[in-house]
């Protein structure tokens, strides 16, 4: 678990146009990190039929709350400029958003961070491509996907190395992001970078959306996930309204992440289900050797069935007033307690057909 959620826990910040807004509490932030769950975005972050222009508009409603939330709070300012990281943050409806809440858009930047690959190994990132117009006391807006926070570090680092040469400023960055742990850690320490360079700087306002994630550190319970670029939710801090969207709807707690996918899932949507299908043939060829009560409990967080109080302090709940989480805890120890029996030849099975058969419209 990363330090910065060893203590940490959510509070209820308010309901925005039908999407619920927590933030983050912990004595270590000096930034502040919010968590956003809508219809929109469970729907998005469960099923990989979400596609397309819909995975696009399916983020708007709780961006444009999130951007409420803000200016209704003072938190905002006047007008704001959009970075727009290549090619991940184009699937972050920002502008519209923006629109939408009346907020004026000064510019719109642009960089393109790109992995070096030899010998198909990946060696490292590259600018290859910039578009920014300096000015002072700016506020940004980004959106783009964060796992490592490799591409986010030198992007950040670009940025703000030609603010200071030509002589502009950051004032504030607002950042929303399906991302991880690993965006804290790097938000903190750039805080305090940014503001040795310029002494205005408030810091991050950083919107996760659904919840704060982990990265697998290994090929986890199914032998296939992919580290540093799968999400979980073991370490890390996922919205209450997440966590029973899934339980609700059988199977998609086993789904692989392939939501990091610069863009795929919006522009090369074959790209995307064939990555879907690899993970679930994965499954399928693999049946017999994974435990799915392993399998299960590696996806809620956790091993064995937990106290009540446990668990509320695990998720960092303790302090939500929400009746309802007391049926959503005894719901995830029943799903935990019978996963043992969960045939995962079967639903693997179940899941190549509906992939095989919508793939077969984008080819």
């Amino acid at each position: 678990m990363s330090k910065y959620l060893q203590d940490a826990s959510l509070r209820y910040a308010g309901l925005q146009d039908g999407t619920s807004i927590y933030q983050l509490h912990s004595r270590q932030l000096s930034n502040r990190y919010f968590i956003l769950s809508s219809d929109g975005t469970r729907r998005l972050m469960a099923f990989p039929e979400v596609v397309g222009y819909d995975s696009y508009l399916s983020m708007l409603p709780a961006t444009v709350a999130a951007l409420r939330h803000l200016f209704q709070q003072g938190q905002g300012g006047d007008d704001v400029d959009i970075l727009t990281i290549l090619r991940g943050g184009l699937n972050y409806p920002i502008e519209e958003a923006c629109y939408r809440c009346g907020i004026r858009v000064r510019d719109i930047h642009f960089l393109s961070c790109e992995r070096i690959i030899e010998d198909h190994i990946i060696t490292g990132l590259e600018i290859k491509y910039e578009k920014l117009r300096v000015k002072k006391d700016c506020t940004l807006v980004i959106g783009d996907i964060i796992a490592t926070g490799d591409t986010l570090k030198l992007c950040l680092d670009q940025v703000v190395d030609r603010f200071r040469r030509r002589g502009g400023s950051i004032r504030k960055i607002v950042f929303f992001t399906i991302g991880g742990t690993r965006a804290i850690e790097l938000m903190e320490a750039k805080r305090e970078e940014i503001r040795k360079i310029f002494p205005e700087f408030e810091g991050f306002e950083c919107f996760f959306y659904e919840g704060i994630f982990t990265v697998y550190t290994s090929p986890g319970a199914t032998g296939i996930n992919v580290p540093d670029i799968d999400f979980g939710w073991k370490g890390g801090a996922v919205a209450p309204e997440f966590r029973r969207f899934v339980l609700d709807h059988p199977y998609s707690i086993l789904e692989k992440c392939i939501i990091y996918d610069g863009g795929a899932r919006r522009y090369e949507i074959p790209v995307h289900f064939r990555e879907a299908l690899e993970y679930w043939e994965g499954i399928w060829g693999r049946a017999d050797l994974i435990n799915p009560a392993a399998l299960v409990g590696e996806k809620l967080g956790y091993d064995a069935p937990l106290s009540f109080k446990a668990w509320l302090e695990l998720n960092h709940f303790k302090d939500l007033k929400d009746s309802s989480l007391e049926q959503l805890w005894a719901d995830e120890k029943a799903l935990l307690e019978n996963a043992a029996a969960l045939s995962l030849e079967t639903i693997a099975g179940q899941r190549i057909n509906a992939i095989n058969t919508i793939l077969q419209q984008y080819e």
